[in-house]
């Protein structure tokens, strides 16, 4: 069953202009270590920190609180499986809220897809909610 869905849209060049005016700052207020470290790499930063800007403002949406009742940025972070593939890693109250909407007997699974076409960064999550075997 699906618990929550949310999507965000991103500016890209928003969020070049902000990593250029409040560089660090920014980036550890927001931004994970992992994060920061996959978008450092990448040819096209901003558009990467724009990406993941979207993925949390959409996780946060699919909670069911947006940003805020507790939730804090660096409590979803976006990681990478192997293959590419994005992955959402829910930590502090993210995970805590995650817990809370889940159904007896049942595992959360948080499903992510981003894409980008400069400027624009976009986000989808959806939150589904599986039976434990």
């Amino acid at each position: 069953m699906i618990l929550g869905i949310g999507t965000d849209l991103a500016n890209i060049e928003r969020i070049a202009a902000t990593l250029e005016r409040f560089g660090d700052r920014f980036r550890h207020r927001v931004f994970t270590e992992a994060e920061i470290a996959k978008s450092e790499r990448r040819a096209d930063t901003a558009g990467t920190y724009a990406k993941r800007w979207a993925a949390k403002e959409a996780c946060s949406k699919a909670l069911g609180t947006g940003l805020r009742m507790g939730i804090a940025w660096k409590d979803m972070g976006v990681t990478n499986l192997r293959s590419g593939q994005p992955v959402m890693e829910l930590t502090g109250w993210a995970a805590e809220r995650l817990r809370e909407m889940t159904p007896p007997d049942h595992e959360a699974i948080v499903h992510v897809t981003l894409t980008d076409d400069h400027p624009w960064a976009q986000a989808f999550v959806v939150i589904e909610a599986r039976p434990l075997p």
